[in-house]
């Protein structure tokens, strides 16, 4: 079942990866909110309310919202905090105009790296009686997952690199200086199955979008909205031995819900182009088969082919993905906004050709645990017309 109401992305803006300490985070906060409102042509008094997502953890702070949201325009204005994941700040967003209270939103999400460990802050998120014990941080969960993956399908760890290199190619399009993204020193054989080049190292980053309701968006003109025309979203549970780590059945399930709403029959020849939270190669084929853009058993075709290039068929991450730029606790609404900006003509040297109709989808947690699926359209009804 739809929404009441539609919304439609009509301003963004993403600061990735932000370099040296010339900034506090109150600033690149400030810069990327206002960048957001100027490319929607608003300003914050055309804001109705502000929905960030923000990790005290990452944030080497508590309640880290409490510095922010001034920096935010969160002053006098309603405002809502999600700490559990970037995209669920979207999430709530959308769903805040449709309940017809509000007409516009500001959506925020940052990742600094201002912890002195990352690994840490991770680990305190894990499960406290057992998981926090081993310890278990977001690379081990990803290399658990990739050997669970290779047990079930070898052929991952044959395409896993090809991935990569596609991924890193896009990127270096896209502007992401791939010299400047170093591989994640803990990505080798104390990893096992992920070996040095398959995962970006994390970055500082932050991204802000501008959503409006279609009342907002017909009275006010607005010339390239992207529609929001489907939406999904589902968790599973954080315990990982109760997962079967090979598969993402609250992605399906995301999928599933997104699909219905936007009358989605055939996803893997409906897009113009996805974008897919794979901070790993193997992340990225289990979504290929959760999202039912390629089964496994044509995993190995598609990939060899080129069917997933910038020029393919189903161009997926022509922005480059998590692979090639990874601001961890805001990847997930990056792929939202490079996935709303392709369908608003403004993606710039990754820009696909004619993008009438895109997937965004995020993914965050342990081994994925957090599932969300977009589907953005250049019109609020029907196909890619």
């Amino acid at each position: 079942m739809g929404l009441n109401r539609k919304t439609a992305v009509i301003g963004s803006a993403i600061l990735a990866p932000i370099a040296g300490d010339g900034q506090s985070l109150e600033e690149v906060l400030y810069e990327v909110s206002q960048r957001a409102l100027k490319d929607a042509g608003l300003s914050m008094d055309d804001i109705d309310g502000i929905v960030v997502g923000s990790n005290d953890q990452f944030d080497g702070r508590a309640i880290s919202i409490m510095a922010a949201s001034g920096s935010v325009g969160g002053v006098d204005r309603d405002i809502l905090s999600t700490p559990s994941a970037g995209e669920h700040a979207f999430v709530m967003g959308v769903l805040r105009i449709a309940s017809g209270q509000y007409e516009t939103h500001l959506i925020v999400s940052w990742s600094p790296l201002e912890v002195s460990s990352l690994s840490e802050a991770q680990r305190l998120g894990a499960d406290p009686y057992f998981h926090r014990r081993l310890p278990l941080d977001e690379a081990s969960a990803y290399a658990l997952q990739a050997a669970a993956l290779g047990a079930a399908a070898p052929v991952a760890h044959q395409l896993a690199m090809p991935i990569v290199e596609r991924s890193r190619e896009s990127g270096a399009v896209a502007g992401h200086d791939p010299s400047a993204l170093p591989e994640d020193e803990s990505a080798g054989n104390a990893r096992w199955p992920l070996r040095d080049g398959m995962i970006a190292k994390a970055t500082s980053g932050a991204v802000a979008l501008v959503i409006a309701s279609e009342d907002y968006v017909r009275e006010h003109a607005v010339d390239n909205p992207a529609w929001v025309r489907g939406m999904g979203w589902a968790t599973e549970a954080a315990f990982l031995g109760d997962r079967d780590l090979s598969t993402a059945p609250a992605l399906e399930e995301a999928a599933r819900r997104a699909y219905e709403e936007a009358g989605i029959g055939d996803p893997g020849s409906a897009f113009d182009l996805v974008e897919i939270t794979g901070v790993t190669p193997y992340q990225e084929l289990i979504a290929y088969d959760a999202l039912g853009l390629s089964r496994r058993d044509a995993w190995k075709e598609d990939v060899e082919k080129g069917r997933f290039t910038r020029t393919g068929q189903l161009p997926v991450n022509p922005s480059g993905g998590a692979v090639a730029l990874n601001p961890v606790f805001c990847t997930g609404l990056m792929r939202i906004a490079e996935a709303a900006r392709q369908i608003r003509g403004t993606a710039g040297k990754h820009q696909i050709e004619n993008a009438k109709l895109a997937l965004a989808h995020a993914a965050s947690g342990m081994a994925m645990m957090y599932q969300t699926v977009l589907i953005f359209g250049n019109q609020q009804e029907g196909g890619r017309s």
